[in-house]
């Protein structure tokens, strides 16, 4: 059930967003203490179309499976990796009775697959991209669809918390990852961009983000930042939402 704003103590939020279970990538619990406009280009919907039209695919780093999980259907083969095991055991769950196999393996390569194995790579915000084993794994004409997270996504908070990050902020550039998957033999079909309001409205809508996305404020626990998220509480509680931006991508490459 929604909680009513305005009810818990300070104390009170840190609990609760240090309860949460933050396995898979659903992020329903977030309703009623955060919010984020979604990239008009409709991702699931995109690859849902994609999918049906395949004849053997690979959904890397699925998380739990929710995103893949929303397809109409699948192709023959249909393959998702992941590699933190309570996400594994989420998407096994989800998506065996679909029919896809979700396979246990690290994101770096070498990926556990032939070449020439997929005519269809999908990917919903990976957390690495390698480019030469997306090539690798696709047949020639293959293509390789995903939404990935631009630069400076959701700064504004990561920095609250650890400082100005000016190189990270250079990071995940779309015209970067353009010339790396032209330099693996792909080719850039579609390239759309998008910078999206976020709305926080509570500090356990925070402790839930950093325990769930742990890269944003790598080693973080709510004791050893409890000062910082006790100023955020005191400034949401006295100046309304604290407010960020995501950035998102959609890329569309061919294998020449």
């Amino acid at each position: 059930m929604p909680h009513e704003r305005g009810t818990e103590s300070f104390d009170d939020l840190l609990d609760v967003g240090a309860r949460a279970d933050v396995s898979g990538w659903d992020f329903s619990w977030l309703d009623g203490r955060a919010t984020e406009e979604r990239p008009p280009w409709g991702y699931a919907r995109t690859m849902s179309d994609r999918l049906a039209g395949a004849g053997a695919s690979i959904d890397l780093q699925t998380g739990g499976g929710e995103v893949l999980a929303e397809a109409v259907r699948y192709p023959a083969t249909a393959v998702a990796t992941e590699s933190w095991p309570p996400n594994v055991e989420h998407a096994t769950r989800l998506l065996h009775p679909r029919g896809v196999v979700v396979v246990a393996a690290p994101d770096e390569p070498p990926f556990p697959f032939g070449d020439k194995a997929f005519d269809l790579v999908t990917s919903r915000h990976p957390t690495s991209v390698w480019w030469d084993e997306i090539a690798r794994v696709l047949v020639p004409g293959g293509t390789y669809l995903a939404q990935h997270v631009g630069p400076a996504s959701a700064f504004e908070l990561i920095e609250f918390f650890l400082g100005p990050q000016p190189e990270a902020r250079r990071e995940r550039d779309p015209e970067d990852e353009v010339r790396a998957a032209e330099a693996a033999g792909l080719e850039i079909v579609d390239l759309r961009t998008a910078r999206l309001r976020i709305e926080i409205h509570d500090v356990a809508a925070v402790v839930y983000l950093l325990r769930k996305l742990v890269w944003w404020v790598p080693g973080f626990t709510v004791d050893g930042y409890r000062d910082r998220l006790r100023a955020l509480h005191d400034q949401i509680h006295d100046g309304g939402p604290f407010v960020a931006h995501s950035t998102r991508h959609l890329i569309e490459a061919r294998r020449r």
